[in-house]
């Protein structure tokens, strides 16, 4: 099942996406909050609740969770063949010499604040970055809570998964060591364009790609993960209590911006697409 959260009539509302996103089912009204449904575990229900039957052009897209209740949990350095690429590009605070592959999860947070919709404009915030470059990522959505998550049970806390496009302003994510300035920037957050339940792809066995300006620069399978889903859910859940609508985003590929010799940066009139396959296609502009 694949769901979106959008506006309509001046409305927002859930819905049900139909014929490959040419039609929207929407929700009776009183389903708005796609968190709530999740966690009281009432979205089939919801979904038996289509009350009305509109085209992609009567609607505009939300973020699937417009307004997540908690940061974005991230994992930084988790495909080799891009950790290899950040350790090479000169960008990595508090690298160690000889290393490119970490022997635990590099983990970092995104505010809220950053999620911004499909088709929403990506703010460069020329005034404090001029090295801003995109990540496309798979993210998980967490559906049943938990704190000391098995690997074995891992999947079992999964509601579904959406895309992600974690842009990062590298020379903020350099300069202040910590990752999370130079990734919580006001739009440094695409989300969409839809939720899928998990059912509805293999999440070791899933394509990541990212186009920019129509160039193929990242093409990547969630296989060729170093830590791979449950180990994510497991780490991160030992001491923290999951919650549910809590989002995971797993890590990018090799093919960013600073991977490039030489370093392409984010430009005004930019188009960003990140596809996953199973979910859709992710498209962003720079201002």
């Amino acid at each position: 099942m694949k769901l979106a959260s959008v506006t309509h009539k001046g409305s927002c509302r859930l819905a049900v996406v139909l014929d490959g996103g040419e039609r929207f089912g929407l929700l009776d009204p009183s389903h708005t909050d796609l968190i709530a449904l999740i966690e009281t575990g009432a979205v089939i229900d919801a979904v038996q609740d289509v009350v009305d039957t509109v085209a992609r052009g009567d609607i505009e897209l939300l973020a699937p969770i417009p307004q997540p209740r908690r940061n974005i949990m991230c994992v930084g350095k988790n495909y080799s063949e891009h950790a290899k690429e950040f350790a090479r590009s000169g960008y990595e605070a508090g690298a160690v010499a000889g290393k490119d592959i970490d022997d635990h999860p590099a983990l970092f947070s995104k505010l809220p604040s950053s999620v911004i919709a499909p088709d929403a404009a990506i703010e460069l915030h020329p005034s404090i970055t001029q090295k801003v470059d995109y990540e496309a990522e798979l993210a998980v959505i967490i559906g049943k809570g938990g704190r000391g998550i098995s690997k074995e049970d891992a999947y079992a806390h999964i509601w579904g998964y959406t895309i992600v496009n974690d842009v990062t302003a590298r020379d903020l994510q350099k300069n202040h060591k910590q990752w999370f300035l130079g990734k919580s920037l006001d739009t440094f957050a695409p989300m969409g364009p839809y939720v899928v339940t998990a059912d509805e792809i293999d999440p070791e066995n899933t394509t990541v790609q990212c186009h920019v300006n129509g160039e193929l620069r990242q093409n990547a399978n969630t296989r060729d993960l170093i830590f791979d889903i449950p180990t994510l859910i497991a780490t991160l859940s030992a001491g923290i209590t999951l919650q549910p609508g809590d989002i995971i985003a797993t890590g990018t590929p090799a093919g960013v911006g600073i991977g490039l010799d030489p370093p392409v940066f984010l430009k005004s009139g930019d188009t960003i697409a990140v596809t996953i396959s199973g979910i859709g296609t992710l498209e962003n502009r720079c201002a």
